[in-house]
């Protein structure tokens, strides 16, 4: 019941994914939580989100901005990536990681997500069918509804660390 909330991967930052890799093996499009993700909550978009998203820019990769937000915040953070965005996205709801692929003319076995919530992003995105990327959050302070899922998420965690630990797949 717990793994449908299991990431495929986990990364300590948005930023230290093998992104120049995962091209190499077929992934075209990435689709990008904002908050605790890329930036500190409500934070604008600093010099290494900006410098994140020209390298995939470079690379070939198509990126979308997938945000619960409203559209002020989300558009905030867009101006200084330059990524499309989808605000009020409804996660952990499919149509929102369909629609982002639709816009970028990827599919579910060419796109990646990376997102730090397990709840919203990374279950929504696996409901759509994408390899997800779980990133440690970038700040601790978050809103207490955040707070509150954080606790779980640790409990669901905690079995999947377990669980990869019985099939040999993570050092203890």
């Amino acid at each position: 019941m717990l793994q449908r909330f299991y990431p495929d991967q986990e990364a300590d930052s948005a930023y230290e994914i093998d992104y120049e890799g995962l091209y190499r093996r077929g992934y075209r499009g990435v689709i990008f939580d904002i908050d605790n993700t890329l930036v500190p909550h409500g934070a604008p978009a600093d010099d290494r989100a900006t410098a994140l998203f020209e390298r995939l820019r470079r690379i070939g990769y198509g990126t979308m901005l997938l945000s619960n937000n409203k559209e002020p915040r989300v558009k905030m953070f867009h101006e200084g990536v330059g990524s499309p965005y989808i605000f009020k996205a409804g996660k952990p709801g499919r149509r929102g990681y369909e629609t982002a692929m639709e816009r970028m003319g990827t599919t579910p076995g060419t796109t990646l997500f990376v997102g730090d919530q397990l709840f919203t992003d990374i279950w929504g995105a696996r409901k759509a069918g994408l390899v997800t990327f779980l990133v440690k959050p970038i700040h601790p302070k978050e809103e207490i509804q955040i707070v509150l899922k954080r606790f779980l998420e640790k409990i669901v965690l905690f079995f999947y660390h377990r669980n990869l630990r019985k099939q040999g797949t993570v050092k203890n």
